[in-house]
C-alpha cells in the first residue's frame, strides 16, 4: 500500500472575497502542487475546496485502481475542516454541508484518508500557491482595466 501526503490551504481576501486554493501532494513517484483562483467566497469554503481538489487531483494522477490501495494523510491549517472531517465538530452551516458531502465522497476513492491539523507555519508551500493564484488574479484584473 502506498501513502501520499497532502498539504492544503484555502483563503480569501475579505471574508467573503476573492478566494483561492493551494495544494501540495507528495508520495511515491509524485510531487505535485498547484494554486487556483475559485471566485468570491469565504475562507471556510476555500479550505474545503482545497481538500476536495487535492483528493481529486491525486486520484487523477495515480488512477482509480491505485487509489483504492492508497493511504492519504491530509495536513491542513483549517481546524474547522479537519475537525469536521474527523467527526469532532458537527457541520452546522448549510453552505458547508454540501462541501462536507463532496469531501466524504472523495475520501471513499482511497483505502484511507486521515486528517492532521497543522500550524500555519508548517503549511508554507500550500499558502504560497494560494497567494500566487490571488496575486495573478489581481494582476490580470488590473491589466484588463488598463486596456
Amino acid at each position: 500500500m502506498n501513502t501520499y501526503n497532502i498539504w492544503t490551504d484555502g483563503g480569501s481576501r475579505g471574508n467573503p472575497g476573492p478566494a483561492a486554493i493551494g495544494v501540495v501532494i507528495r508520495g511515491p513517484g509524485l510531487e505535485d502542487g498547484f494554486g487556483e483562483y475559485i471566485g468570491d467566497t469565504t475562507n471556510n469554503v476555500a479550505e474545503y475546496r482545497a481538500v476536495i481538489s487535492a483528493l481529486h487531483r491525486l486520484k487523477e494522477r495515480i488512477g482509480t485502481d491505485a487509489a483504492r490501495d492508497t493511504a492519504v494523510v491530509v495536513r491542513a491549517d483549517s481546524q474547522l475542516v479537519v475537525r469536521q472531517a474527523l467527526g469532532q465538530y458537527k457541520v452546522k452551516d448549510a453552505g458547508l454541508k454540501q462541501l462536507f458531502l463532496e469531501l466524504w465522497n472523495a475520501r471513499g476513492d482511497f483505502k484511507s484518508v486521515d486528517f492532521i491539523h497543522i500550524p500555519r507555519e508548517e503549511n508554507g508551500k500550500a499558502d504560497a500557491f494560494v497567494n500566487e493564484a490571488l496575486d495573478a488574479r489581481v494582476a490580470s484584473q488590473r491589466q484588463g482595466s488598463l486596456v
